[in-house]
């Protein structure tokens, strides 16, 4: 079969198309014809060897965190799902694999896809949307709280700001006067231009915060705590880790040495958390088949809208990564995987 692998770590040159086996489903797993893998910024922040550290791979190894797809087979034990289920996943965080003909998933990290939209379009529902939900449950929304959204009108930001409407509160977001008209229709009450204005322009101060952007669009961090509330929280996926953040991905010493490294490296951050009076920590999102389920009901319910920027084929896997990197999508990137490219029949398991 294809698959889109990362043969080194570096830039955007190391990705490349490779043959490979297709896997076998072990035990609790299913295996899944895939039909479309979603991109994320952690894509290129794994090619680049960012985590290396954290989650040493095998070079070369299959990137991609998220997809949708059809059972296929089953590994000994499942009895969740059957063969010709249409399903989404995001994938183990230290296996990766999204981004090939087939994928071997742990059953317990796939939901049934929502049946409301394309198959194809359901791969941009699993990171982005369990990341959004996530943090609001960690943020405790409830009605009445004045929330605070940097960077809304990514793939992320466009999952959380009618999540957390849902919920009750009044939320604010920043955008460029581009992302302005997909913030608002997805709920946003308040929408700063980040290239014009301050938090502080908005005239109020927030009780909570998810953080999107770090300090990447002129309202940094220190702007977002001098602007919340003393006994507030900010949650963030983009700027400083907090000791503590990848305890699910790491064990043993490296977990030590890491927190050590986390402890040093946010300590800037957290200094001026504490200085405003702020609660601040990092979220690192975990996949959870259950979660999934109930964002893929709420799609067919009406309640959210997986909004796709662009798809790209399998040959054009080099764009949708340059759409991605360029920062200026507007919901997900997507890269489409033709039945094609799946396998030929071969009894040996390989395409």
């Amino acid at each position: 079969m294809k698959a889109i692998a990362n043969t080194a770590y570096g830039g955007p040159s190391v990705t490349k198309t490779l043959e490979v086996p297709i896997p076998t489903p072990a035990p609790g797993e299913v295996l899944l014809r895939v039909t479309a893998g979603g991109l994320n910024p952690i894509d290129y922040v794994q090619r680049e060897g960012v985590f290396k550290f954290v989650t040493p791979m095998t070079l070369p190894f299959i990137a991609g965190n998220e997809l949708s797809g059809i059972v296929t087979a089953l590994g000994g034990g499942v009895t969740s799902f059957t063969v010709g289920d249409q399903v989404i996943a995001r994938v183990d965080k230290v296996k990766l694999g999204a981004f090939a003909g087939y994928s071997a998933v742990d059953a317990g990290i796939v939901a049934r896809a929502p049946s409301s939209v394309s198959l194809k379009d359901a791969a941009g529902l699993p990171l982005a949307g369990l990341t959004a939900l996530q943090v609001l449950d960690k943020l405790e929304i409830k009605t009445g709280d004045r929330l605070l959204i940097t960077g809304g009108a990514g793939g992320v930001g466009l999952f959380a700001i009618p999540l957390a409407k849902l919920r009750g509160a009044h939320v604010t977001t920043t955008a460029s006067p581009a992302g302005e008209a997909f913030v608002k229709k997805a709920g946003a009450d308040v929408v700063i231009n980040y290239k014009t204005q301050k938090l502080s322009d908005a005239g109020e101060r927030f009780d909570k915060v998810f953080d999107l952007v770090g300090e990447g669009d002129g309202n940094g961090l220190s702007e977002v705590f001098a602007m919340t509330n003393a006994g507030g929280i900010v949650i963030t996926i983009a700027g400083s880790p907090t000791p503590g953040a990848l305890d699910s991905v790491v064990s043993g010493w490296r977990r030590y040495v890491i927190n050590a490294m986390l402890g040093f490296k946010s300590r800037t951050t957290r200094n001026q958390a504490v200085a405003a009076g702020v609660h601040y920590e990092f979220l690192f999102m975990r996949p959870d088949g259950p979660q999934l389920q109930q964002l893929a009901d709420m799609v067919d319910s009406g309640k959210l809208e997986i909004v796709v920027d662009s798809t790209f084929g399998l040959e054009d896997y080099a764009k949708a990564f340059e759409r991605l990197e360029s920062r200026r999508s507007k919901g997900k990137v997507l890269i489409e995987f033709p039945e094609s490219t799946a396998g030929t029949g071969r009894d040996d398991g390989t395409a």
